[in-house]
């Protein structure tokens, strides 16, 4: 706040205005040069007293030189410096002693001392202004000493244990990793190790699903990002919790208050002991305040810094349950995707199939017309033919049900949203799966619940801060007046400085329960974490195992295809040259379909199997991505 004196407050005998000096503070080190005083004063005066203390320093430094001030005007002052020595202040001033008492200039008196406190202060200050000069600078020290000391307690080290995160040690290899499409690392060399690599090198990052190399599936992956709204919801969630951090960091820091007020006030002359004839004219006045109050809860114990720790775990591992949302929708779509593919791939198939069985009636009627065929061989192949039209019928259930799962992902208009036919005809490509170790550092639910057991970790030393005393420090300043014309200066100034401690005596065990409350939850939280890392292994695992078995699977399967497509072939060229019955091909037909669709199945599992080894290695994200 700057303060603007009155401007017709001359110095005595010069004509030059004493509160000259411009309105800003100077910064300065506290040390004396030439016997001057410290320019730490000048530094943290207020603007009216600066050119003052720019005297009292040039009459400190001519008291300094010789012991008659009147005969020499120091150095770097001037003849109408307010530094000049009293003598020469009054030796200008024409003025009578009496004059000059009622202006408030004392006149000297014995014993007074030539040092800078009997010069130009007390030939141009009023008495107010010279008793606040002559305790500012002890007072300052005090203050700056009490200031130093308070900021070294509120710098030590928080109560409470240090967090360190609980300890898991993840195997060496991967268990089920045989499938040809896991690019598995190489094993340590013999002798040593390989050297230590970030979390991600070597492995997928952003976008992981364009391994599969499928421009449509690109597309609605990418509108996750931009339209799902449950990863909007995460990302506000994740936005609440960062500010929650800012919010209690500020607790570190003091507040500050103003106000300004204007009271008109009357008393009463009727009320008792209310002395008519010295109180006439004063039971009307005018109140004016302005002023600021600052308080401050120093850090001594740690409490504040401990929350702030907390909440800024709390807000990491909200960034991470954000990460796994985005995850899991990502790998959600990816899944419905290639499940709706595969249904594509076997309505394809069964198309085929109805076509052929068609034809196959249209032989049969025909047979039948020629005297060839029986009744028999007609209903048959009219029953197969019907049975296969229902089966694809059916399939459109389950395909409606994936288009609609991928709209609301997407968040498309699911009234004008529709994917085409597309069969799944893609290879199924190589997921990088690192060692075992990385995987603590890719998964955001891990990541979640270690930063979730460092809030909790906190939440200790928070407890403990409890059996320390609380200490405030609280100061205002302000003035107030009841003219407006000396509302602003230095008469009106008014200033309080406090400081409480208050220790809670008794509390029945309040404190002590807290205490070992946080310290069970803490316990809790870890072995929730530790429980979060041997699912994470087991998911791994399981996904892998998955793509092994389906993998070898797939390779029967193929050959139970081959060998169903041979006897169907057989079947029907025995029933052509009328070997065998209807039956026979029609056995060998349902055999046949029933191992494609099965290789389909496999295929469609195989790709659901992927995706959700790439989810249980987190995707593209690691530890690295959290806020700090």
């Amino acid at each position: 706040m700057r303060l603007r004196p009155p401007p017709n407050l001359k110095q005595p005998g010069t004509g030059c205005p004493i509160l000259n000096a411009p309105s800003a503070f100077r910064v300065g080190k506290r040390k004396r040069r030439n016997g001057l005083a410290s320019p730490v004063l000048l530094a943290a005066a207020p603007s009216f007293a600066r050119s003052w203390l720019e005297g009292w320093e040039c009459a400190k430094k001519a008291d300094g030189l010789h012991g008659d001030p009147t005969t020499r005007i120091p150095e770097g002052c001037n003849e109408n410096s307010p530094g000049r020595s009293l003598s020469a202040a009054l030796a200008d001033d024409k003025r009578s002693p009496g004059k000059r008492a009622q202006e408030g200039i004392r006149e000297p008196r014995r014993g007074d001392r030539t040092g800078p406190r009997s010069t130009v202060l007390l030939a141009a200050a009023p008495s107010f202004e010279r008793s606040w000069l002559e305790g500012w600078e002890s007072t300052l020290l005090k203050l700056t000493v009490s200031a130093a000391a308070l900021l070294a307690l509120a710098g030590c080290k928080p109560v409470g244990p240090n967090y360190k995160q609980p300890a898991y040690q993840p195997p060496a290899a991967y268990k089920e990793a045989g499938a040809s499409s896991v690019v598995v690392p190489p094993p340590n060399p013999q002798g040593g190790g390989w050297q230590p690599a970030n979390p991600s090198d070597g492995l997928l990052k952003g976008n992981w699903w364009e391994i599969y190399q499928d421009p449509q599936l690109n597309r609605l992956e990418d509108r996750i990002a931009t339209t799902n709204v449950q990863l909007r919801q995460a990302l506000e969630t994740y936005q609440a919790a960062r500010d929650q951090v800012s919010a209690v960091r500020a607790n570190l820091f003091p507040t500050v208050n103003g106000a300004v007020s204007e009271t008109p006030e009357k008393v009463s002359s009727n009320q008792p002991l209310f002395n008519k004839s010295a109180n006439a004219n004063t039971t009307y006045y005018n109140n004016l305040v302005i002023g600021a109050q600052a308080s401050w809860e120093p850090d001594f114990w740690g409490r504040i810094r401990r929350s702030v720790e907390q909440a800024r775990a709390n807000a990491q591992a909200s960034a991470a349950d954000l990460a796994n949302v985005d995850l899991t929708l990502h790998a959600e779509m990816a899944a419905d995707y290639f499940a709706l593919r595969g249904l594509d791939s076997e309505i394809r198939l069964l198309t085929d199939t109805v076509a052929d069985l068609e034809q196959q009636l249209t032989l049969t009627r025909q047979r039948l017309a020629g005297g060839v065929s029986t009744d028999v061989d007609v209903a048959q192949a009219q029953t197969q033919l019907d049975t296969v039209r229902a089966q694809l019928t059916d399939l459109g259930v389950a395909r409606a049900q994936y288009e609609h799962a991928i709209g609301t992902l997407a968040n498309y208009d699911l009234s004008q949203f529709s994917i085409p036919p597309s069969p799944l005809d893609l290879p199924l490509p190589k997921v990088p799966l690192g060692v075992p170790s990385q995987l603590l550092e890719r998964r955001p639910d891990i990541a979640a619940a270690e930063r979730l057991t460092a809030a909790a970790n906190a939440q200790i030393g928070i407890a403990v801060s409890a059996y320390y005393p609380t200490i405030s420090l609280s100061a205002t300043g302000g003035f107030q007046s009841t003219n407006p014309g000396t509302w602003i200066q230095g008469p009106s100034s008014m200033w309080t400085l406090g400081a409480q401690a208050a220790e809670l005596l008794f509390d029945a065990g309040q404190r002590h329960a807290l205490t070992a409350q946080a310290r069970h939850a803490y316990d809790a939280q870890a072995d929730g974490y530790r429980n979060t890392v041997f699912s994470a292994f087991q998911d791994v695992e399981d996904q892998l195992s998955g793509l092994r078995i389906l993998e070898q699977e797939s390779g029967q399967e193929a050959e139970a295809v081959a060998a169903a497509q041979h006897s169907f072939d057989l079947s029907n060229a025995r029933y052509k040259g009328g070997v065998t019955s209807y039956l026979e091909v029609l056995t060998a037909e349902a055999t046949l379909l029933e191992n494609q669709r099965t290789a389909i199945d496999i295929e469609s599992r195989q790709f659901a199997s992927s995706v959700g080894l790439v989810r249980a290695l987190g995707g593209g994200w690691d530890v690295t991505q959290l806020p700090k």
